[in-house]
């Protein structure tokens, strides 16, 4: 399979799963600015939304939508299995993340990677709607475990370490939330983020 992503954006989540599961797979780096791929392709041809990541298969199909992605992964990779021990409410709950992860805590980021310019009263309210949101994820985590579905690393985690690892962009500290900090910390320094990182271009 190929995986198109874009350096640090969300399509690093489903670069990270692949170095964990160790499995064969082609990186393939997008312009999303451009529309082009690096080997000058139209990226058009492949998502015509134009974003990352986008999941192409041996057989030409391709898989778009960053929740869709993760969650094919999670039931296609070894070891990321979106059902324990046959209850299929951990499926539910990891989605329940993936949908929280989308829909509040990237698009409380949206903003700040828009290129707009923002008045002060606009900056006030982005930074509140921020930390409102990364005070949420704090509460996730409160309930205890390493990660979000316990001890065991998920999809959703992969996601989450992505969105919030973008607070070293924007220049947001997470020394209010601890538990968050240590959060992100924990997954940084695993050997697939590690990796990912390197290959992404992010870390040296």
């Amino acid at each position: 399979m190929k995986l198109f992503y874009k350096p640090g954006a969300c399509s690093m989540a489903a670069h990270i799963l692949l170095n964990e599961a160790g499995v064969d797979y082609q990186l393939e780096k997008v312009d999303t600015d451009a529309g082009t791929t690096e080997n000058g392709a139209s990226y058009a041809t492949t998502n015509p939304r134009g974003y990352v990541p986008a999941l192409e298969f041996e057989n030409g199909e391709i898989l778009t939508e960053n929740v869709a992605v993760l969650q094919w992964l999670s039931e296609q990779l070894p070891g990321f299995a979106s059902n324990d021990n046959g209850s299929s409410l951990v499926k539910f709950r990891q989605l329940e993340l993936l949908s929280f992860l989308s829909s509040e805590l990237h698009k409380a980021f949206n903003p700040y990677f828009s290129g707009k310019e923002f008045n002060a009263d606009e900056k006030a309210a982005n930074s509140k709607k921020l930390n409102a949101t990364i005070s949420q994820f704090e509460v996730l985590l409160a309930k205890g475990g390493l990660y979000l579905l316990g001890d065991s690393f998920s999809v959703a985690d992969a996601y989450a370490f992505v969105i919030l690892n973008w607070t070293n962009f924007i220049g947001v500290s997470l020394a209010d939330w601890p538990e968050t900090e240590a959060y992100v910390t924990r997954i940084q320094t695993r050997p697939a983020a590690q990796q990912t990182l390197k290959e992404e271009g992010l870390a040296a």
